[in-house]
């Protein structure tokens, strides 16, 4: 006779990894016997989901939206000592300064800088908000994407996706609240958007990778042939039962509940996923918005148009890469302007396309848009036709769910250097993502190995002039 260990190693085989990912984790913690369940935030919310842009590989500030006139006038010169400071391996070799490829114009009311690589964002720049004196600790990539994705540089810490899906679940209990659209699997991979010691079921979802077209990518292994949807059904139904019985004995097991709960979802996420990743019925009006018109736009458009589908659908929070094609990066070293001119024409109008969608569709007041890189580039040239790391000062923006539109906050200095006017470190940034979903970053902990842990360590301070 099975016992229901027995049950759980035999029965499940058929509900794919998202249920499986969950079992280590299940076993080391006790979790609410639905953890998706949605929850009331500390506040009220502005916000009910986000969409992190995540640029890979380190976008240039100085050549996007962070116009410094002084790079032009001083082409060619040294970095004055006075700011030339806090170098490193990653860029001890630069030559002198570059000044950019590319020209700069104001858009929108504003008045907002937006360089020839974001014509089409430029066009929105009256429904962003820019931070332009982000900071981060470190120039290498690895630690400066954890520190973005999960405030820290190096430990196992769980994602900002993570704890947002902790802290509020998610509003579709038929899918994920936390999925992840061909991410990159470089630069600590699966961390980036992983829970650590929170639960298993907090962590991102993958969709494909980079290394996959967005039109061939899908969730892994939800597609069973080999069992009948009606013969999964009776087995859970069976492993409810016997799980009643076990609880009638023994007592409350949330993590038992817990790992039925997972299969349940993978069950229901056969049904309900592959409709969401089906765009058949998008208009062509709205195709042609995202740029999948467009060989250039047609894959990030397509990942983007994915994540709209998502958030309309109750998912709390989507993380959706741009690698620069397969296995590429925004880590132009050398070769600056056509490395970082394909990288924007593959992007510009993909997201300039999601900003208008989630607005006319009324979706944008509730639905936070993040654009981020892990750091800048340096105002000095490397290898003779690129820029280096830089970390101490660079751009952001974000838009919608409860920011202020048409604004900019903070500045580098004259060079693009050093983040002078009002700095902004990476807890600061995720102090205030928490504020705008109604979550206070000093109460959202969860405790480990005696003690507790939060998303913004010990720091962070929360924007409240970007709010509304």
């Amino acid at each position: 006779m099975y016992n229901r260990r027995d049950w759980l190693k035999t029965a499940g085989c058929g509900f794919g990894s998202l249920a499986f990912s969950a079992l280590a984790h299940w076993d080391a913690v006790a979790a609410e016997a639905n953890p998706l369940a949605p929850k009331q935030p500390h506040f009220p919310s502005k916000a009910r989901s986000v969409i992190l842009l995540y640029m890979h590989g380190g976008a240039s500030h100085i050549d996007s939206f962070d116009y410094r006139p002084e790079l032009e006038r001083q082409h060619g010169k040294s970095l004055p000592d006075s700011v030339n400071t806090g170098r490193n391996k990653f860029n001890a070799n630069l030559g002198t300064i570059m000044k950019s490829p590319w020209k700069f114009r104001r858009y929108g009311g504003a008045g907002a800088w937006a360089s020839e690589l974001f014509p089409h964002v430029g066009e929105i720049a009256d429904d962003l908000c820019f931070i332009k004196s982000m900071y981060g600790n470190n120039n290498a990539h690895t630690p400066a994407t954890l520190e973005l994705h999960t405030g820290t540089q190096s430990f196992m810490r769980p994602s900002v996706g993570a704890w947002i899906t902790y802290g509020l679940g998610t509003e579709n209990q038929n899918l994920p609240g936390f999925v992840t659209i061909c991410p990159p699997l470089t630069y600590s991979g699966q961390r980036n958007f992983g829970s650590a010691f929170l639960p298993a079921a907090y962590q991102g979802t993958m969709i494909g990778t980079n290394r996959i077209p967005a039109n061939q990518s899908r969730f892994s292994n939800i597609d069973n042939k080999s069992t009948t949807v009606a013969d999964q059904r009776r087995m859970l139904d069976l492993l409810r039962a016997n799980n009643r019985e076990q609880l009638e004995r023994t007592g409350a097991d949330t993590a038992l509940e817990s790992r039925i709960a997972s299969f349940e979802l993978a069950f229901r996420m056969q049904a309900h996923a592959p409709e969401v990743l089906d765009i058949s019925n998008e208009t062509e009006q709205t195709l042609a918005l995202y740029g999948m018109d467009d060989k250039m736009t047609e894959n990030y458009g397509r990942e983007l148009l994915l994540a709209r589908r998502f958030v309309e659908r109750g998912v709390r929070f989507v993380h959706v890469a741009h690698t620069g094609g397969r296995g590429g990066r925004w880590d132009q070293h050398s070769g600056l302007v056509k490395g970082h001119g394909d990288n924007a024409r593959a992007c510009d109008k993909p997201i300039a396309g999601l900003i208008r969608d989630l607005k006319q569709r009324g979706l944008l007041d509730e639905t936070l848009v993040v654009w981020s890189t892990e750091f800048g580039r340096t105002p000095e040239v490397q290898n003779n036709t690129g820029r280096g790391h830089h970390a101490l000062g660079f751009t952001f923006w974000l838009a919608g769910g409860g920011v202020k539109s048409g604004m900019s906050y903070g500045a580098t200095d004259e060079f693009g250097y050093h983040a002078v006017e009002k700095p902004v470190h990476m807890h600061d940034l995720h102090a205030t993502i928490l504020r705008l979903l109604g979550l206070d970053h000093t109460r959202l902990t969860y405790r480990y190995s005696g003690r507790d842990f939060r998303l913004t360590d010990v720091g962070g301070h929360v924007l409240n002039s970007i709010i509304v």
